[in-house]
Order: structure tokens, then C-alpha cells, then sequence
């Protein structure tokens, strides 16, 4: 178990019977006046009551603890209560909040006055894996990383031709000297290129499926399907997955799709959707997955930029209780690209009778086509198409808050390579564990960690069709007991979601099989860190908290657990290959313990090549702002220990009065606050200070709002970054605007705080769009 020291250099005056709390409570403590005093704190917070003055005579003392405090402190007698006992009254007012998993030591309790901090410093929290999880990880220290960073980074052909040669290559790359790789990032040179594994031949659907099979692995399970329902389910084996591959890829190649042409796909958390996207690769087809979430309009764009004469979607899907009609969006969609002069041939429906029947699916004849109707008719056995390494896998939009979607574009060999490397490490994947990803595939995690970093590795995946908190908060904790899951990769917004709920949906399932805890998609904050931690792992897994985007393809700054000691909220070290930088206003590198903007300084093999259509944008977007780098768009500090933080995007960073403040920096200190539950955190223009920081705050359930819980709030900021970081702007939020994937819409948030409501925008793709009306409602409440 991790313990954590706060600091606090305080002055104080002593009841009468203080010594009495020591022995359990402070350790070490010197009994002297204004002397440093030490108080152990091991958990998420550390909640300090505070009293008035006392002439000048301050003492402040806090002690944290997450569940396990009684285990802590089990080296200490505890006393038996007594009201005129300063130390026993103080462990006897310990209380818990409603999650049930923080404590409060009131310095009143012990007679003292005043107790108010001058300044504390939290020495940083650490987490070591245990001996025995080391003794199996694949890497077991910091110096065996070390070793094997070093030559990625001095000789990168040498290490990644290596690894690349695991993998089967009809044609092996071309190689002048050794070198596997071309690149210039520097648009002052000419044009942003970059190429890996050259003139070598694969195919990563061969790779993922054909080449386990041919291994004796056939009848290892590659897909454990778990319906929205509990009870729900299905199971694939990998000769069986192959062979449903086969016969989509038979039928696609059928209706004309070749080489290079784009397969749309608009499709729930079906296995259906994976085996669309290895059907693609396996005859050469760029696919492009569309988040079955976003609108018909949204939809429509995309469509429009990748012209592919076929999509692939279903009747519709349940998500917990609401069942959304998918065929009728595409339907609108479909329209809305006609009337642009574009028609789609075919739309090849799959008929999700559990959510709508297909006696109630609108149908064209003629366009429309049955899944079930065709595909089981073809063989099971289908032609691989060998790519280039330089060949397009996939497309993938991503979409900002204004202007159309970008494409971006990665390609077949260096993704591959990447994808699946990156997955072994970070994930400590070893060939008995049972993987769950929490990602839908219509974004890049889906992408990379749901689908072929998996798959590549000969994996057991869990697909999970449905959502965390259906049909209640527990649902999570059942499937990894079920399935016995062994490595669990979520995002940091449904941890805090789970972590509203209290531990006992999480206490009541047993979780034993779990070992290695994953986190994706924004910084986590310490507290939502710790919780994930302590609680869901039970103080035994490591955490890999990933940091890397769709452009990136694969993981790029994360924990390899076992390799060194993690910080809760840290992205830890740079995996293999990636050189991160943190330079300034000024495009200049910053060396040792800063913060600025984070870039990369040389070429990856998982790296996007390009945006699709719009080189021009490519260039601009990414390599155009620090010239020579790849520029994240994320804001960043590095440590002493050289271990990276995340502070959020750059457009997250917002400037009061010339300080530059993240916006993850201020969620983190408001989340700390024992009654809120989540924080997200835009700027808005002030009248005084240019910019101002506006709070939506969720709190716990059954917590009232009140001024003085606003008041509460401001000043947790206050203690945790400091009076500049204050927000001006409490806002109660029953909720927050997200994606079904979980991501917060910011932009929403922003338009709100401005009072820009007539410029909301598109909110078809949010979970549960009435949670607009509601913020509105609470405006100026």
C-alpha cells in the first residue's frame, strides 16, 4: 500500500493533552512551536477543517484516508472514546462522506484553536508495483526500459525492423543501409512526409487472424460479446471470427469494392463491427468507422469526403433503456448526400431485432440489402489482398469545433507494428489474460485497442454492447467477474461517473481476476486516480494511464506496469521510439523540470501520413506552430523525475490576468472537494481579467446546492493552486453534455457560459442532449 506525506509548515498551540493523538495520528511530529510538523495521509484528499484566529496561533492538521484507513493505521493503538480525551474525541469524529471513502479529522475535536495553514506542500504520492506482479512483467524495471529506450531512440531502423519481423511480411520493406524509415517534419525542408517499412508487403488482417490460426489457435476465444442486457451474450473463436470475416469480405468484393475504395461504417458495439473493419483490410478497403452516435448531418459529412459506394449499418441499438432507430439516420443521411449529388449503392443492413425488429426498419428497394439474408451464403474462405506498408489501413474523423471533419489517414505497416507493441507493453499483456476495453470503434481507441493491437497479439477480448451503469452501477464490476477480466481499459469519465455511486457497487462483485487498470482519453485527475486504484483494484493493479490521440495512432507517453513507480495523474515516461519535447511560446525546447506546449521531435511508425484530401491542413495543423515538431495541441509540465503531465488541450488553457491556467489543473482541485463528483472547467471573457474561469460542478447524490457549498468549492481551488486559480463562476451541473463514448462537449459548455445559446450547435451526438435544457435552466441560478 502507498502512503502519501503532506507537509504543512504550520504554527500552533497545543491543548493540554495533544500528546495523547500522537501515537496513531502524527508520525513523525516534533512538539515544539512553529516547528515542521508531519502528518501521514495514504488515500485521494486531504480535508482540513478550519477555525477562526486565535491571536495569531495556528495549527492545521488533516489526515486522509480511502478505505483501507483501518488497515493503515492498524500498527497504532486506537483508543477507546472518551469525551475528555482530545486524541480519542478526534478519532471518534471521523466521518465519512456519502461515497463512503474519506475521512475528516477535525482539529476542534482535539481542542485546538485556530487552525488555519500558512503553506503546505504535498510530497508527491507514489505507487510500486508489487514484488510479486514484477517478477512475471515483461518490464520489471526502470533501467531494463532504459536500455531498450535508448537504442529506440539511437538506432530506431534496428529496433523497430526487429520488431516488425515477428509479424508476417509477404515482401519484406526495402532497407539502404539499414535504414526502414524516410521522414521530414520540418516544413521548412518541403513537404511533410513520413514512410515506414517501405516496399514491404502485409496485411494486418492476416496478421491478426490467419497467422494465430495457422498457429494451433483456432480455438482460443478472440471475442467475448456481452449484450446490453445482462444475460445477453456470445462468443467467438478466432477460426470462428476468421471465417465470419471471409464471408463479408466474399460478399464486399462481390458488390465491386476493391483496392483503396472507402466501406463506411455506422455501426453499435455488435462483433458485427469489428469483423466490418478486418473485412476491409483483409481485400484492401479503407474503412471508415462513424460513431453510431453522431447525426445524420454529421454523418453526411463524412460520407461526402470519403465517397464509399457501400455503408454498413444496423437496424438500431440499445443503450441501456433507449433504443435508437440507426437505419432511419443513415436513411436521412443517405438523402442528404443525394441532394449533394452523391448516391451510395448499397446499405447493407444488419437486423438488430432486439432493438428494432425489421418489420419496423424503413427499407428502399433496390439500396437497401439484409445482412443475414446474404452474407452467411458466402465461403468462409477469402482471397488476402497484400499491401504496401505505405497503404491506407483506415479513415478516421475527428471533428473540431468549427469547419468540416478531418480525415485523418493512417496507413497499413508502421500502425500495425505500433498498435501492437504498444498493447503488449503498456498492458503487460501476457497469453492467459482476458482484456475488456470500454471504447466504442467508432473512435481511435476502438481503433487500436478494442480491435487490432488485441487481435494482433492473439488476445481474448470483451465487446461490450451496452453502457457502464446499466442496469446499475455494478454492471462492470459483473462482466470482469463473468468473464474474468484481467486487464480493464476505461476512460477517466466513467471512472468519476462510477466513483458518484459510492464502492458498494464495486465491493459487492469480487474482481479478484483484475491485475493490470487502464485509463484513456484526458488527464485523470489524483482523486479519480486513487479511487480507480485503491478501490476497483484493490491497492494491487498497476495503472497505465495512456496518453496519445487518433493522430498518433498508439500510445505515446504511459506507465509499462512494473517499470517504475507510477504518480497518480501522471502519464509517466515516453514509450519506445517517442522523443516528447516541451517547448515555449517561441518554438524553443525547455530542458529539465518546465511546463509548456507538448511536441514530439521525431517520427513514429504508428504516426498519421496525412489528412485526407487536405495535406495543406495536415501541414498547417501539425507541424506548421513549432517548426521541426509534431505539435500535440496538448499543454504539458515534466517533473524532476522527468515523468509528464498532462494539463490539457492549449484551446483548454485558460489566461486570468497573464496566468496561464489548466483547465485539468483547476478539474482536479475541484474534484478533490469531498461532495463533488465531477468538474468541467471553460473560459469566458472578463471584464477585468480577459478571461475568467467558469465551473460546472456536479455533486455527489443527495448533496444540496448552497452558497456556502460555492463557497466550499472556490476555496479548494484556492488551497489546491492558488487565489488566481479561484473560479469566478460556480455552475450546478446534474450532469454534463457527453458523447456516449463519454467525452465531455466543451464547446457546449463554453456557448453556455457565454450565454451564446442560440450558437449551441449540433447536439444529437450527447448521451442525453436534455442535460443542455437543464444547464440552461441553471444559469443564473
Amino acid at each position: 500500500m502507498a502512503m502519501a506525506d503532506l507537509l504543512l509548515r504550520v504554527r500552533f498551540q497545543l491543548p493540554h493533552n495533544f500528546s495523547s493523538c500522537s501515537p496513531f495520528a502524527i508520525t513523525p511530529v516534533q512538539f515544539m512551536h512553529s516547528m515542521p510538523l508531519v502528518v501521514a495521509a495514504g488515500g485521494v484528499c486531504c480535508d482540513i477543517r478550519r477555525g477562526g484566529g486565535d491571536g495569531g496561533r495556528k495549527l492545521a492538521m488533516g489526515i486522509m484516508a480511502s478505505s483501507y484507513l483501518p488497515r493503515a493505521f492498524a500498527r497504532w493503538p486506537m483508543p477507546a472514546h472518551s469525551s475528555g480525551s482530545g486524541g480519542s474525541a478526534a478519532f471518534a469524529h471521523l466521518g465519512k462522506n456519502s461515497t463512503g471513502d474519506r475521512f475528516v479529522l477535525n482539529a476542534a475535536d482535539m481542542g485546538v484553536t485556530g487552525a488555519v495553514v500558512d503553506a503546505a506542500e504535498e510530497v508527491e504520492d507514489r505507487v510500486v508495483a508489487s514484488d510479486e506482479f514484477r517478477s512475471t512483467a515483461l518490464i520489471s524495471s526502470r533501467e531494463q526500459y532504459a536500455a531498450m529506450y535508448r537504442r529506440s531512440v539511437e538506432d530506431p531502423d534496428g529496433f523497430w525492423a526487429d520488431i516488425a519481423s515477428h509479424f508476417y511480411w509477404k515482401t519484406k520493406w526495402q532497407s539502404e543501409d539499414g535504414k526502414i524509415h524516410s521522414a521530414n517534419m520540418d516544413v521548412r525542408n518541403g513537404q511533410v512526409a513520413i514512410e515506414w517499412f517501405k516496399g514491404g508487403e502485409t496485411n494486418i488482417c492476416y496478421n491478426s487472424l490467419d497467422r494465430h490460426v495457422e498457429a494451433g489457435l483456432g480455438d482460443k476465444i478472440a471475442f467475448f460479446w456481452e449484450g446490453n442486457d445482462p444475460g445477453v451474450d456470445d462468443k467467438l473463436t478466432y477460426k470462428e471470427l476468421l471465417e465470419r470475416v471471409c464471408q463479408l469480405s466474399n460478399y464486399l468484393r462481390d458488390q465491386g469494392v476493391k483496392k483503396g475504395d472507402a466501406v463506411a461504417i455506422y455501426m453499435p458495439m455488435l462483433v458485427e463491427l469489428p469483423i466490418a473493419m478486418l473485412a476491409c483490410a483483409r481485400i484492401g478497403a479503407v474503412h471508415s468507422v462513424v460513431f453510431a452516435g453522431f447525426s445524420a448531418e454529421a454523418l453526411s459529412q463524412r460520407i461526402l469526403d470519403c465517397r464509399p459506394n457501400i455503408v454498413l449499418t444496423t437496424s438500431g441499438v440499445r443503450r441501456g433503456s433507449k433504443v435508437i432507430k440507426l437505419k432511419e439516420i443513415v436513411d436521412d443521411a443517405l438523402q442528404h448526400v443525394l441532394s449533394e449529388g452523391f448516391a451510395v449503392g448499397t446499405c447493407l443492413t444488419y437486423a438488430n431485432d432486439s432493438a428494432v425488429k425489421r418489420e419496423d426498419t424503413a427499407w428502399q428497394k433496390g439500396r437497401d440489402i439484409w445482412w443475414q439474408d446474404v452474407v452467411p451464403n458466402y465461403p468462409k474462405e477469402s482471397a488476402v489482398e497484400w499491401m504496401d506498408a505505405e497503404d491506407t489501413l483506415f479513415l478516421l474523423y475527428t471533428s473540431g469545433s468549427t469547419g468540416k471533419p478531418k480525415g485523418v489517414l493512417h496507413t497499413t505497416g508502421g500502425y500495425m507494428v505500433y498498435t501492437a507493441t504498444t498493447f503488449k507493453y503498456a498492458f503487460d499483456y501476457h497469453d492467459d489474460d482476458i482484456y475488456w476495453c470500454t471504447a466504442d470503434c467508432g473512435w481511435i481507441t476502438g481503433h487500436s485497442y478494442l480491435t487490432y493491437g488485441p487481435l494482433l497479439n492473439g488476445a481474448s477480448i470483451v465487446v461490450f454492447e451496452g453502457v457502464p451503469n446499466y442496469p446499475d452501477a455494478g454492471r462492470c464490476w459483473e462482466i470482469v467477474d463473468k468473464y474474468k477480466v484481467s486487464i480493464f481499459y476505461t476512460a477517466p469519465t466513467a471512472i468519476r461517473s462510477l466513483m458518484q455511486s459510492g464502492n458498494e457497487p464495486v465491493k459487492r462483485h469480487s474482481r479478484k481476476s483484475l491485475r493490470v487498470l487502464g485509463s484513456v482519453g484526458e488527464p485523470i485527475n489524483p482523486s479519480a486516480w486513487r479511487w480507480y486504484y485503491d478501490v476497483v483494484g484493490d491497492a494491487r493493479c498497476p495503472i497505465s494511464d495512456t496518453w496519445w490521440q487518433t493522430e498518433t495512432g498508439g500510445f505515446m507517453i504511459t506507465p509499462l506496469p512494473g517499470g517504475w513507480p507510477l504518480k497518480p495523474g501522471s502519464a509517466t515516461l515516453p514509450f519506445f521510439g517517442v522523443q516528447p519535447a516541451i517547448v515555449n511560446e517561441n518554438g524553443l525546447e525547455i530542458s529539465g523540470e518546465c511546463s509548456g506546449y507538448l511536441c514530439i521531435k521525431a517520427p513514429w511508425p504508428g504516426m498519421m501520413r496525412t489528412l485526407q484530401g487536405d495535406h495543406a491542413r495536415y501541414e498547417t495543423t501539425y507541424f506548421a506552430p513549432f517548426k521541426g515538431f509534431y505539435f500535440s495541441g496538448d499543454g504539458c509540465r515534466r517533473d524532476k523525475d522527468g515523468y509528464y503531465w498532462l494539463t490539457g488541450r492549449v484551446d483548454d488553457v485558460i489566461n486570468v490576468s497573464g496566468h496561464r491556467i489548466g483547465t485539468a489543473e483547476v478539474e482536479s482541485a475541484l474534484v478533490s472537494h469531498p461532495q463533488c463528483a465531477e468538474a468541467a472547467v471553460v473560459g469566458f471573457d472578463h471584464e477585468i481579467k480577459g478571461q475568467g474561469i467558469y465551473a460546472f460542478v456536479t455533486l455527489l447524490e443527495g448533496v444540496e446546492y448552497s452558497q456556502q457549498l460555492r463557497a466550499s468549492l472556490v476555496n479548494a481551488v484556492r488551497t489546491h493552486i492558488g487565489p488566481f486559480a479561484a473560479p469566478d463562476k460556480i455552475h450546478w451541473a446534474p450532469g454534463l453534455p457527453k458523447t456516449r463514448s463519454g467525452k465531455i462537449m466543451r464547446r457546449i459548455l463554453r456557448k453556455i457560459a457565454a450565454k451564446q445559446l442560440d450558437e449551441l450547435g449540433d447536439i444529437s451526438t450527447l448521451a442525453d442532449p436534455s442535460i443542455v435544457d437543464q444547464l440552461i435552466g441553471l444559469r443564473d441560478k
